[in-house]
C-alpha cells in the first residue's frame, strides 16, 4: 500500500494487486447525514444522486454509458459519516474511470431542473424504504436509540426536508464539504501508485478544484454521544404478516481498541447458523426464519443490535430469548468453542472479502478516511486472532449491563407489554 498527500490536502491511497486484471477507484467524502442541520436533512444523500445528473462536459447518459461501454460498473452510497463514489473496470480503463468519477466531484452543473427532477427520485426512495419494514426497522432503531440527533435521523431525510431543499442550499452544502482536504481517493488493482497519483491529480484539477487553500479542517469529533433511548421502545404500527424486531445496546466507537473483540462477540451471538441467536430462536424453537446480530460503529459512539423477523404472536417470546442470550453471555461469557468458531468466521470473512479489487479499494479508502491510517491485512487478522475469551466476556459485561433499546414494526397499537419484556 502507498499514500500521497497533495498540497491541497487531498489524500490518495493505493494497493497494487498485480495478479488481477481489474482496478477499482473510489472518491470518499468526509460528509454524511451526521453533518446535516435540520434545514438540510437528507442533503448528503440528495447530493450523491445529484452529482450523477450531469457535468459541464458530460450528460447523465454519457456519465453512465462511458463506464458501461467498457463493461465496468459505477455507483455511490451515503452513510452517516461519509459518502463514496466508485467504479470498477478493467485495469486499462482505469484512466477513464478516474476521469468520470472526478468529473462528478469537480464539475457537476447543479441545474435547478436537475434538482427538481432528482427530488422526485429521492422522494420515491423514501417511499420504497417506508414500504419495506425489514429495511425501515434499522432506521427506527437508531431513531429510538439516539433520539432527535444527527445519528438518529434518516440518511434519506424526510419528505418535508427534501421538498423544502433548494438548489442553492444543496450547492452551498456541496461547496462546504466537498473540499480536497475532506476527500480520499482510493485505488486498488493492477495499478502503479505514481501513475495513479498523476492521473488523479490531473483529473481533479479540473475547474480549479485543487486550487484552494488547505484549511486543515478538524477531524470528526470523537466525543461521547448521548443515547437517550436506553430502556425505550420504538414502534411503528403496521399491518404486516410478521413482526420485525431490533433489540440492542450501546456499543463502542470506531476508534475503540475493543473493536476486534466486538467483531468476535457479534459473530458468536448472531453471525451465522451456529450462533447463539440462530440456535436458540430458529433451530431449537423455529420462531424465525432470519435472525442475526451486528455492530455499528461511529465516531464517539456505536451500538450492537439483534434482529429477528417472526410471526406477530411470537414477538414477546423472541424478545425474551434475545434478552436471555445477552444476559447469559454477560454472566458466563462464551465457550472456548464459540470463541474459536467466531474468530474463524471473522478472519475467514475478511480474507474472502478481499478477493476482489472493489473490496480492497473500500478497505483502504474507508480506513484512511476514518482512522487516518491503514492497518495491513495481516495486522488486522492478528488483532482478531489475539482476542481472548476474557476480553470478549468483559466487553459483554460492559455493554449488556446497560438498559436495552427495542424497536418494532408490526401490528401493535401499544408499547406497554414490550416495555415489560425488555427489562
Amino acid at each position: 500500500m502507498a499514500k500521497t498527500t497533495l498540497p491541497s490536502g487531498l489524500r490518495i491511497v493505493t494497493e497494487e494487486v498485480s495478479t488481477v486484471r481489474s482496478a477499482a477507484v473510489g472518491i470518499w467524502a468526509n460528509v454524511g447525514s451526521r453533518d446535516e442541520s435540520n434545514s438540510v436533512m437528507g442533503a448528503s444523500h440528495f447530493l450523491e444522486h445529484l452529482l450523477f445528473k450531469g457535468t459541464k462536459t458530460r450528460s447523465a447518459l454519457e456519465i453512465s454509458s462511458s463506464i458501461e461501454a467498457v463493461g465496468g460498473e459505477m455507483n455511490a452510497f451515503t452513510s452517516q459519516e461519509y459518502t463514496c463514489f466508485y467504479a470498477r473496470v478493467i485495469d486499462t480503463d482505469l484512466p477513464l474511470a478516474v476521469d468520470v468519477i472526478s468529473d462528478l466531484i469537480t464539475s457537476s452543473t447543479f441545474t435547478k431542473a436537475d434538482v427538481d427532477s432528482e427530488r422526485t427520485v429521492v422522494l420515491s426512495e423514501i417511499s420504497v424504504r417506508d414500504d419495506d419494514p425489514s429495511d425501515y426497522i434499522h432506521e427506527l432503531y437508531l431513531q429510538t436509540m439516539y433520539g432527535d440527533s444527527p445519528i438518529g435521523r434518516s440518511i434519506l431525510g424526510t419528505v418535508d426536508s427534501i421538498n423544502s431543499m433548494s438548489r442553492n442550499s444543496l450547492f452551498n452544502y456541496y461547496k462546504k464539504h466537498y473540499r480536497p482536504e475532506e476527500l480520499v481517493v482510493s485505488v486498488a488493482g493492477n495499478v502503479k501508485h505514481k501513475k495513479v497519483v498523476k492521473m488523479v491529480e490531473e483529473a481533479l484539477s479540473r475547474d480549479g478544484f485543487l486550487d484552494v487553500p488547505n484549511t486543515q479542517s478538524d477531524t470528526r469529533s470523537t466525543m461521547p454521544v448521548k443515547t437517550p433511548g436506553l430502556g425505550k421502545v420504538g414502534l411503528i404500527d403496521r399491518k404486516t404478516e410478521q413482526a420485525h424486531i431490533l433489540y440492542g445496546f450501546p456499543g463502542i466507537a470506531r476508534t475503540d481498541n475493543r473493536r476486534f473483540a466486538m467483531s468476535v462477540l457479534a459473530s458468536a451471538i448472531g453471525g451465522g447458523m451456529s450462533s447463539r441467536l440462530f440456535q436458540e430462536i430458529r433451530e431449537k424453537r423455529g420462531l424465525a426464519y432470519t435472525t442475526y446480530a451486528y455492530p455499528q460503529q461511529f465516531a464517539g459512539t456505536g451500538t450492537i443490535a439483534f434482529y429477528a423477523g417472526c410471526r406477530t404472536e411470537k414477538t414477546e417470546e423472541v424478545i425474551k430469548l434475545m434478552r436471555e442470550v445477552a444476559e447469559d453471555v454477560m454472566a458466563h461469557g462464551l465457550t472456548a468453542e464459540e470463541i474459536s468458531r467466531a474468530k474463524g468466521a471473522v478472519t475467514g470473512s475478511l480474507v474472502l472479502g478481499q478477493e476482489d479489487t472493489g473490496s480492497r479499494m473500500t478497505r483502504i479508502g474507508k480506513s484512511e478516511l476514518v482512522y487516518g491510517e491503514i492497518m495491513s491485512f495481516d495486522e488486522i487478522l492478528n488483532k482478531v486472532r489475539a482476542v481472548t475469551a476474557a476480553e470478549v466476556h468483559q466487553l459483554a459485561r460492559d455493554l449488556f449491563s446497560a438498559p436495552a433499546t427495542l424497536s418494532l414494526v408490526g401490528p401493535f397499537r401499544s408499547t406497554t407489554k414490550f416495555e415489560k419484556v425488555i427489562r
